[in-house]
């Protein structure tokens, strides 16, 4: 495996700030991403305040190759974390709330209703901004119905990797249903529309550019790439780390195919500069 560049490298941050945040999610006992994958952001975010909301529990019914949230037998909903989301959210002063989830095959709606509930939950306490990132719930329209009501400010569902690799890398997911419930959101609400991928997992530049033409055909307002970083041995090693004029490239690309709006750099996640990038998409 390459050897990790000195630019993925992040130094720990512990401030009073990182402290704060850690203390309100312990106490309202919620999970985020940020923890739970590992991401090398977290301290950055956890810094100024922020964090992104992991509902639904932190094991998940299926096992992606790449993602360090742990495949196991699923809890029951938390009746009460809609309403500490929201407490959260109020507490942290968030001007942008971001809520993701494992994925919940095990759940008839695959946890669009529970989606629903913290977004509404929400809005009923704070006036900020909300932006949350699905599985794919099987490609159920009845399921992306009660989302649409909910009428969230962004929908995210990550493609996450170019065709070729798909099913190496989700063995349990699909790629063309993926483009599906992007275009069924689009299609039938006014909701921004997101979606990203990591790179690093052997896909060709060429690879690249396909799965960006398909999800600009299916709509997608917003784009985020970023290098994937095995989380341990027993995920999918790293093929390759791309240099810093790969990623203008890339930018360049992303231009060209006419996004708008991207986010395109090493240690971009889903939920990096989400605030920012829903702001100009709206310009």
């Amino acid at each position: 495996m390459p050897r990790l560049p000195e630019y993925l490298k992040r130094p720990i941050i512990d401030t009073e700030k990182t402290k704060t945040v850690r203390k309100i999610l312990k106490n309202k006992c919620l999970n985020t991403v940020c923890d739970g994958a590992r991401c090398p952001n977290k301290s950055e975010c956890y810094s100024k305040n922020t964090a992104t909301f992991l509902i639904m529990g932190n094991t998940c019914t299926r096992n992606c190759r790449y993602c360090n949230i742990s495949p196991a037998r699923p809890e029951p909903l938390d009746a009460d974390e809609p309403k500490h989301i929201a407490e959260a959210v109020k507490e942290l002063g968030l001007k942008y709330a971001v809520i993701t989830s494992v994925t919940r095959d095990d759940l008839p709606d695959g946890g669009a209703e529970h989606f629903r509930k913290c977004i509404d939950e929400i809005r009923r306490i704070s006036d900020a901004g909300i932006e949350i990132l699905t599985p794919d719930f099987k490609g159920s329209e009845q399921a992306l119905d009660i989302i649409i009501q909910a009428k969230p400010d962004v929908f995210n569902h990550n493609i996450e990797t170019v065709e070729p690799i798909f099913k190496t890398a989700r063995p349990q997911g699909d790629y063309s249903l993926s483009l599906k419930v992007l275009r069924y959101i689009k299609d039938n609400s006014s909701i921004v529309t997101k979606s990203g991928l990591m790179i690093g997992l052997g896909e060709t530049f060429q690879e690249i550019e396909a799965t960006l033409l398909d999800l600009k055909e299916a709509g997608v307002d917003i784009i985020t790439i970023g290098q994937y970083i095995q989380p341990s041995k027993a995920h999918l090693e790293v093929a390759k780390y791309y240099t810093l004029d790969e990623y203008e490239d890339l930018k360049e690309l992303a231009r060209k195919i006419g996004f708008k709006n991207y986010q395109i750099a090493p240690l971009v996640r889903s939920s990096y500069q989400a605030k920012l990038s829903f702001e100009e998409s709206l310009k």
